[in-house]
């Protein structure tokens, strides 16, 4: 039970981040309210169920599972108690336009077999790749990744290890120093986009996901991302923590330099001890403390960085299975680097695209009725800022682009066999998750926007105001705002026993 006179915490947005910080401070005693401003919890691992089929929001690759098993661990639980984590392979299988496929993943064996298919000569140029990635991965994410980086010192003290691994290379750059086949280099330098990077401008150190993925593997929570947000606001609430939903935050009060206060849409205040935001960094300064210069301030700064693209994205539900089909694909469209420059730096809506299909009844039956199949497929477009358009036009004409090229290249007669649909726009992300310029995963993760150089974990001004998530360090993805929430909660846990 938590102490009645117990320090008081709240956090703004049910995302990963907010549920994985409100767990860490539950767990050590402080009484953590969540208000979510949606009907249900999730953030990005929003979900909607129609016609007998779950389709998630995502994000639905999760990776380093250890980061999960903590949050339970650390109040001596067991999160295989609450879900279940199902294995996924291959990881992904990659597929050309020419019709050739490579199935990526840690089976080394397999992976080997798979890269000798595209050049036999890039073995061993793979394996000097993997040195390369285990080494960032260990100074990056190992070390890094759940710490506050709050001066610039503390970027300093970092820097020769980012030295060391070129860190002012991009991932693209290092692995064509490595490998020489074309679909190698996009096979290994892709994942950056699962965070919002374009891998020719995303710093190396992102090539650690590689090894984070080798090590820790791929998995599916059973039922849905989803359910692993629902057995985390579960485990938070047998804690004691409180969650509070469908009441969007109107702002953060402050009396002088500390935030005071939250108030809601329904006129719920409530003051507390310290406040943290999972939600859009640039609305949690503008909006929500809109009232203190400190926010005005830092709101009008933060508009001036650069910005992750957008996502579009087709749910559907067909009938038929499909074991032929993995639980996740990219189907790479004829160009790479230029249409990276189209979504990146033109902000044109391009031809052609790549897509990401996801595909999670071949792993989970249960996500769709009994016969059927549950996809989604998700192409990566510039953020509102570079593309003014208006999507309720373009919307339906590239949903059915997307559709054509999936029956193209997977299912030939998609659209008789298609039972529901719908898509996902850069207007929604903008307003369901208040997400400037309807960026999918916030400050672009450039070396100059990383670490130090991104939202800090704690603010610099207003000093019991936090932040966590994919705007803070170390950035997007579930390891990364997983790995936020730790940082963001051990400098919480710090100022409240002060």
């Amino acid at each position: 039970m938590i102490d009645p006179q117990a320090k008081r915490a709240c956090i703004i947005g049910a995302g990963f981040g907010g549920l994985a910080l409100a767990i860490r401070l539950q767990s050590a005693g402080i009484a953590t309210t969540v208000v979510e401003a949606r009907d249900k919890p999730g953030g990005r691992a929003y979900f909607w169920q129609r016609d007998g089929f779950t389709f998630d929001a995502g994000p639905t690759v999760v990776t380093d599972p250890a980061c999960l098993q903590e949050l339970w661990a650390i109040s001596g639980h067991d999160m295989a108690r609450d879900i279940e984590l199902m294995p996924v392979m291959p990881f992904y299988r990659l597929n050309w336009p020419d019709g050739s496929n490579f199935d990526y993943s840690n089976d080394e064996v397999s992976l080997k077999r798979e890269i000798a298919k595209l050049d036999p000569a890039d073995v061993a140029g793979y394996d000097r790749f993997l040195e390369y990635s285990a080494g960032v991965f260990q100074e990056g994410y190992v070390k890094l990744g759940s710490v506050p980086f709050l001066d610039f010192a503390s970027m300093i003290k970092a820097a020769p290890a980012l030295m060391k691994h070129q860190a002012w290379r991009s991932v693209y750059s290092v692995v064509s120093s490595y490998v020489k086949s074309e679909k190698l280099r996009e096979a290994l330098s892709f994942h950056t986009l699962l965070v919002g990077g374009n891998p020719m401008t995303t710093s190396s150190i992102y090539a650690l996901i590689h090894k984070l993925e080798k090590d820790g593997g791929v998995w599916w929570a059973r039922g849905g991302t989803n359910r692993l947000i629902a057995a985390m606001v579960r485990h938070f609430e047998r804690l004691g923590g409180v969650v509070r939903l469908g009441d969007p935050v109107t702002a953060i009060g402050t009396m002088g330099d500390r935030a005071s206060d939250v108030t809601c849409a329904s006129g719920w205040n409530e003051t507390f001890d310290a406040v943290a935001s999972n939600g859009d960094i640039v609305h949690s300064y503008r909006d929500l403390l809109s009232g203190n210069q400190r926010g005005q301030r830092e709101g009008r700064k933060l508009m001036k960085k650069r910005f992750s693209p957008s996502l579009f994205v087709v749910h559907f539900g067909v009938e038929g299975t499909w074991p032929g089909i993995p639980h996740h694909m990219i189907l790479f469209g004829p160009r790479y680097k230029g249409l990276l420059d189209d979504i990146y730096t033109h902000g044109v809506l391009p031809e052609d695209f790549s897509i990401y299909l996801h595909h999670p009844s071949v792993t989970d039956p249960a996500m769709a009725p009994p016969g059927m199949s549950t996809f989604y497929a998700l192409v990566p477009v510039a953020h509102m800022g570079k593309l003014a358009i208006d999507w309720s036009v373009v919307g339906p004409q590239l949903e059915k682009r997307i559709l054509d090229e999936v029956g193209r290249r997977l299912i030939p007669d998609i659209h008789s066999r298609i039972v529901t649909k719908f898509h996902y726009a850069p207007t929604d992300f903008a307003a369901d998750l208040n997400a400037h310029l309807g960026s999918a995963f916030s400050l672009e993760p450039m070396l100059t926007q990383s670490a130090f150089f991104r939202g800090h974990n704690r603010d610099d001004v207003i000093r019991n105001f936090y932040l966590v998530g994919a705007g803070t360090h170390p950035g997007a993805g579930i390891p990364g705002v997983v790995g936020s929430a730790k940082a963001t909660a051990g400098l919480m846990l710090a100022d409240l026993a002060a």
